[in-house]
């Protein structure tokens, strides 16, 4: 008997999206540090500090105990989702009901993933920022949703332009994702916005997903939500993360609050494709809540002001202009005009003082002619990633 030729090909979704980014890019990096090149990322959002003591000694105190290593249930523990209820009561002044109105998540890919499959049919369409996060885009299209950027412009404070929006077709539209302060441009969160957002929303039968996991870096002072506008509930789910804020990216733990009844059913889908997390990893995350207002303005404000103003002095060596008032865990620049594309300079830069920083277009369209340094790294490699980029400027 003949055998037929073994051919196996991917799914059509596959062919709708590339590898991401950063897991080609950081490929590359390594084998470049595997020849000693010593490369300098300024790239990734990636704290590089560590969480609160007490919560290392909650994990360790936690995983030592017999009874820690069963299954877990998907909704989370119930120490857990106290403990976000009352991060929300403490830092934003909204009430949630913890047993209703919360879901712990293993980071925001899996809440993106989940809400989508939850909300979205194959066809219907997403509105995505243009420039945002990356995700937002590949995992709408994986679904099979039609994505539909919204553009945010420098003229308009990286704000969404609902005015605009106004005048398009939103008959199909069942998501729109936001994300303030806003990543990559640093763009303060504002109550305007949020209310304008709650209100597009119930006028035009759709769902506001904001994701906030950046309220905490260099911001001394209010935190807002989206859920702190009356009624949002009713429209709007929020993620929000303790990767940025506690300094916490390795262990994926984040959340999504909104009403009962959305909450329902995202756990029709979760329940089917998780089994929850390491207990111990829950009981030391609710403890990470507890932290005191001294410990987030040593993490989130006194950690990264210095290391701002370096990013600065990058910025401005390169040619770059930037907002000041900008605020987040990185800094967003626009290239000069002499350079005809961002990957000119962000190669260059890679190649030839062996830094690596992140090309704007990856965040979309609108980011082309923008970098962006992310603010993980220690002062001293600042410095060097400095001293680095002068030789290669005075080498020119």
């Amino acid at each position: 008997m003949e055998d037929k030729a073994f051919d196996i090909r991917p799914a059509e979704r596959i062919c709708t999206v590339n590898e991401y980014y950063f897991s080609r890019k950081l490929k590359e990096v390594a084998r470049m540090n595997a020849e000693g090149m010593d490369i300098i990322s300024l790239a990734i959002g990636s704290p590089d500090m560590p969480p609160s003591d007490s919560t290392i000694q909650t994990l360790c105190q936690e995983a030592a105990k017999p009874t820690a290593h069963g299954y877990q249930p998907t909704i989370g523990t119930p120490e857990l989702r106290s403990a976000m209820a009352g991060f929300y009561r403490r830092w934003y002044g909204v009430e949630l009901d913890a047993e209703k109105e919360i879901l712990p998540l293993i980071g925001s890919k899996e809440g993106i993933l989940h809400v989508t499959l939850a909300f979205v049919n194959p066809g219907d369409q997403v509105l995505v920022p243009n420039p945002g996060y990356p995700t937002y885009t590949s995992l709408s299209k994986i679904l099979g949703a039609e994505v539909v950027p919204y553009e945010l412009s420098q003229e308009n404070a990286w704000q969404p332009n609902l005015d605009a929006l106004e005048q398009t077709d939103l008959s199909r539209v069942k998501i729109m994702w936001t994300n303030y302060p806003h990543m990559p441009t640093g763009a303060r969160a504002m109550r305007k916005t949020y209310q304008a957002l709650v209100d597009f929303a119930l006028r035009h039968n759709l769902i506001i997903v904001n994701d906030n996991p950046y309220s905490f870096i260099l911001n001394s002072g209010e935190k807002l939500s989206i859920l702190q506008v009356p009624g949002a509930k009713k429209c709007c789910i929020e993620f929000n993360s303790m990767s940025k804020s506690h300094n916490m990216p390795g262990w994926r733990v984040g959340m999504l609050s909104t009403n009962a009844q959305f909450i329902q059913w995202i756990m029709r889908v979760k329940s089917n494709i998780d089994s929850g997390t390491f207990r111990a990893m829950q009981l030391a995350a609710a403890k990470a809540y507890d932290n005191a207002d001294e410990w987030h303005a040593r993490a989130n404000v006194e950690t990264y002001a210095p290391r701002r103003k370096k990013a600065e002095e990058i910025m401005h060596a390169l040619g770059c202009t930037f907002d000041p008032d900008q605020t987040g865990m990185f800094l967003w620049g626009r290239i000069p005009d002499s350079y005809a594309d961002v990957e000119q300079l962000t190669e260059k830069v890679l190649h030839q003082a062996r830094v690596f920083i992140a090309p704007g277009f990856i965040f979309g369209s609108a980011g082309e002619r923008y970098i962006r340094i992310s603010l993980c790294a220690k002062e001293d490699k600042f410095d060097e990633a400095l001293q680095r980029i002068q030789i290669m400027i005075q080498g020119e």
